[in-house]
Parts: C-alpha cells; structure tokens; sequence
C-alpha cells in the first residue's frame, strides 16, 4: 500500500503563464488597432529649378508678391536683379500689399538654399497677413 503524506510534490505548485499572455496579446491587439497615428507635415524646399527661362504667369487683375531665393540665399523680390536684406522683407510685403491687398506671396526656392531662409520669409508672409 501507498503511504499518504501530507507533502505536496513540488509539480503542483509551478504557475501556468499561458492564459496571461494570451490577455497581453490581446491588449496589444487592441491597442494597435485603436490608435491613431498622426502625420507629420513638411515643406518642400526644393520645389523649383531657377535654371529655366521661363517667367512665372501674372494675372492682370492681380499681381503676385514672387520671392526667389538663390543658390547662395540671396532674395530677390518679384524679378528685381537687386537682391533684398533679410530685415526688409516684411516691410517689403507691407508695402505691396497695401498697393494689392488681393496679392499672395509665392516663394520659389532654389534646390542649394537654406530652409532657414525659406521659413523667415514664410514667418514674414504670416505674419503680414
């Protein structure tokens, strides 16, 4: 005959760790499902070749405000060979807007120019309205 004893054997007192990974699983599941992912915008700052002849199109019943910046930075506003001080380029906007008020600013960057100098003038735009 077998002898009972009180002792467990040491078998029984393992942890099964299956079913909770299987909520962990779950949870993840869930989770990638419902989330929302965001996305980033950006800009464009080589959206242009300067290389071309071509002038932009003008509309006659309103002129555009046109910056382009070259290889070096250099900003030259609406065609004028001279080019611009960046400290004058918000007061350059203001004075074209007040003769257009219906004008928009198109900036044409070249592919060799600073972001720097793409964001200032955009800064500048906003903030002239």
């Amino acid at each position: 005959m077998k002898k009972i004893s009180g002792k467990r054997s040491s078998d029984d007192t393992k942890i099964d760790l299956t079913p909770m990974l299987d909520v962990v699983f779950i949870l993840l599941i869930f989770f990638v499902v419902t989330a929302t992912f965001l996305s980033e915008t950006s800009i464009s700052a080589a959206s242009s070749d300067n290389n071309n002849d071509q002038p932009p199109p003008e509309d006659d019943d309103k002129k555009n405000i046109l910056f382009e910046i070259g290889a070096n930075n250099e900003i030259i506003l609406n065609g004028n060979p001279r080019p611009i001080i960046q400290t004058q380029i918000r007061s350059n906007i203001d004075q074209l807007k007040a003769e257009n008020p219906a004008a928009s600013v198109i900036i044409q960057p070249n592919n060799d120019s600073d972001v720097a100098t793409l964001v200032m003038i955009m800064d500048a735009a906003r903030q002239a309205g």
